[in-house]
């Protein structure tokens, strides 16, 4: 099933300054936006609102299932969503292996693709049987990736994807999303470096809501 999102009156504040307000936009199914804006502008936290993690300080997020218009409460929101951002920690006691076992208990990857296939995707095989602490930090970034490209989970949030990624490693990247972002997928990706969006069918600024 895809989702749709609708963010009616969007905003957030700390203490009494606002990050941003009135913020409305609907996240169609099947669909890639960018919300793009300077550091500190506020990315992130509309992700996280989006995600399900932070409470707006005013208005609302409804999401719902199409074509049905099924309402999702938004406590099941995590279920449905695949997130990738630079704050986001692994668990680096664990083996590459180790890691996806446990990963995929909560979170299936996609229809055909397997866990060694996802290994043999992120060029990860000669580093199935190390801890995740002794990557560097573009394997890691890597490995964040592949999980959220790969998760069966129709909605997928990208903060600064290509953090810690060299140009080869961007370039993954770039392929990779492009090959997940159909099948009635919603793709948010924050960001103010063009290479990580310009798939994007949409922008969202969010300087134009503060």
């Amino acid at each position: 099933m895809a989702l749709r999102i609708d963010a009616q009156d969007l905003g957030r504040r700390y203490g009494r300054q606002w990050i941003f307000r009135r913020l409305n936009y609907a996240f169609e199914f099947n669909s890639a936006t960018a919300i793009l804006g300077p550091n500190g502008a506020g990315k992130s936290t509309l992700l996280s609102i989006l995600a399900g993690q932070l409470l707006p300080s005013e208005g609302v997020v409804h999401y719902e299932w199409e074509p049905s218009g099924k309402p999702l409460p938004v406590a099941e929101v995590p279920r449905q969503l695949a997130y990738c951002a630079p704050y986001l920690e692994l668990p680096e006691d664990f083996t590459l292996l180790e890691l996806l076992a446990f990963h995929t208990r909560l979170k299936p990857l996609r229809p055909g693709v397997s866990t060694a296939d996802l290994v043999e995707i992120m060029y990860l095989h000669k580093a199935r049987h190390q801890a995740v602490r002794t990557f560097s930090s573009g394997m890691k970034q890597r490995l964040k990736l592949g999980l959220a490209l790969y998760a069966a989970a129709p909605l997928l949030l990208l903060d600064e994807p290509t953090t810690n990624l060299d140009a080869q490693g961007t370039a993954w990247y770039l392929e990779h999303v492009a090959r997940v972002r159909d099948h009635g997928r919603v793709v948010i990706v924050s960001s103010n470096v063009p290479a990580e969006y310009d798939f994007c069918d949409a922008q969202v600024r969010i300087t134009d809501f503060q």
